[in-house]
């Protein structure tokens, strides 16, 4: 992690990187951490100026992260900038050719911010060339030439490149020309990113990234599942706290409704099961567009980053969805809320994974013969084929039902409570993703190494069928299929 500005930053960058990124790995298992990639507000205690926009005040962003700023005006800036990240920014306005941008750099490799205009792709406005400062918080302004002066609010997108795989600048502010017109502006203080501290009435309401949840439709399903009379367990069945859903993919598209919301193509690809998903997508519309999955009720979306080897697609053989007890107790389980998503693993973490570490894919039905050069990947025997498990959070804090890095709002259990901030215990989501090749070498995932191997949920489940499920077969820790009827094995 960045040291703050108050202490010493490690002397080479890549390194500091490196560190980070091995520290994360070593704490990663199957129970992955969240996505890297997230939408969130700005701080609104920066010096006000006009046309200038603070750098943490983008709509959305990939890569990035917000730290305390030493900058004499500034409170926070964006920091762990590498190649490739970029920063959304809406309602723009540019009011001359003469831009700048305030940064600061410990990285020799140095590297330049493209601002784009409409898209990540779109025309180029200006260019600024990044050079290394003497620190990561020795700031420094940089001018540049904007190719023309387009008229009107703006979408522009900051794109990072250097020559340099490690963090190579930080980010202040941006001008986009004399002191006139409108600037993109910061939320208001009371938008904060701490849990607990949403302002809407408990009604579906968004604050600041966090989403409350509709706090009377909370209730009513609870009472309907508490009025729920399960039928006994039957002699023979497995005790086991369990049920499942078994879908098929419905599409691959460059896009990730939780991440990026109405923002078509803004995402690498990814796999989608359940019903067809697009960057529109809404757990409301869920309910009413049909499943590829099995289990009665199930209109939940899941989705995972596409794999593919020697660049063609990697079909998957078969998705199944496990939902359990986890490491709660089984009778303190409590049905999904309405309208939750989250997601779980980082597509950033693009770190070694040979035999034994985290975020291991590996075979089934017949034995590893071998490793791909790089060690990364698994060889399958000829009759066996390639799986990943990956497993979500399952305590929710009971206010929210997103979070701005959409993980926040869950957690993991402790000694088999969910407590303190995150106090409800829902079902753990296990997914079991089976592929269609033996493995070996030429795979990726869509968003990279095996290590960034990440999934997203979605809930659109029918209430009265979750509700039963929870209460036959997870609170009375009894094996279900698709239904909440109990099977022995």
């Amino acid at each position: 992690m960045r040291t703050p500005p108050s202490h010493v930053a490690l002397p080479d960058p890549a390194r500091r990187r490196r560190l980070t990124r091995v520290t994360l790995a070593s704490a990663v298992t199957l129970a992955l951490a969240g996505s890297a990639i997230y939408i969130a507000g700005a701080n609104a205690d920066e010096v006000a100026t006009p046309n200038r926009v603070q750098a943490e005040a983008f709509a959305a962003q990939s890569g990035v992260k917000t730290e305390k700023s030493a900058d004499t005006g500034g409170t926070l800036d964006v920091g762990w900038v590498s190649k490739g990240d970029w920063m959304r920014y809406d309602k723009v306005s540019v009011t001359g050719t003469d831009l700048a941008v305030r940064v600061a750099s410990a990285n020799a490799a140095g590297g330049s911010i493209k601002l784009h205009l409409g898209t990540r792709t779109g025309p180029v406005l200006a260019t600024f060339a990044v050079t290394a400062t003497g620190g990561w918080q020795k700031w420094a302004t940089v001018k540049a030439k904007a190719a023309s002066v387009p008229s009107g609010p703006q979408t522009v997108f900051a794109v990072m490149d250097s020559s340099s795989t490690a963090d190579f600048v930080n980010v202040e502010y941006f001008d986009f020309g004399p002191a006139s017109g409108t600037t993109a502006s910061a939320p208001s203080a009371s938008a904060s990113t701490q849990p607990g501290t949403s302002t809407g009435a408990s009604t579906g309401t968004s604050s600041g990234g966090w989403v409350d949840v509709d706090e009377a439709q909370w209730q009513k399903d609870l009472a309907a599942y508490n009025a729920i009379v399960p039928a006994p367990v039957t002699a023979g069945t497995t005790r086991v706290g369990e049920f499942q859903s078994n879908c098929k993919e419905s599409g691959r598209a460059d896009d990730d409704p939780i991440v990026f919301p109405g923002m078509k193509g803004a995402s690498h690809n990814h796999s989608f099961f359940g019903p067809p998903v697009d960057a529109f997508t809404t757990t409301k519309s869920l309910l009413t567009t049909p499943t590829t999955c099995d289990a009665p009720g199930d209109h939940a979306a899941y989705w995972v980053p596409s794999l593919t080897q020697d660049g063609k697609d990697v079909a998957t053989k078969s998705f199944r969805v496990y939902y359990g007890c986890g490491r709660a107790k089984c009778d303190t389980i409590r049905p999904f809320p309405q309208g939750i998503q989250f997601v779980v693993g980082d597509a950033k973490l693009q770190v070694a994974t040979p035999k034994g570490t985290p975020n291991q894919f590996w075979c089934v039905e017949d034995a590893e013969i071998g490793r791909s050069k790089d060690g990364n990947w698994p060889a399958c025997g000829p009759k066996g084929h390639m799986i990943i498990q990956v497993v979500f959070k399952q305590c929710w804090d009971g206010k929210h039902v997103d979070s701005p890095d959409h993980k926040s709002h869950m957690s993991d259990p402790v000694n088999g409570k969910c407590d303190g901030t995150h106090p409800v215990a829902l079902p753990e989501i296990s997914l079991m993703v089976n592929y269609a090749t033996t493995g070996g070498e030429g795979l990726k995932l869509s968003s990279g190494l095996p290590s960034t191997i990440h999934a997203d949920f979605m809930n659109a489940w029918e209430a009265p069928k979750i509700a039963a499920l929870v209460k036959t077969c997870l609170n009375q820790t009894a094996k279900c299929g698709t239904t909440p009827t109990f099977v022995g094995g």
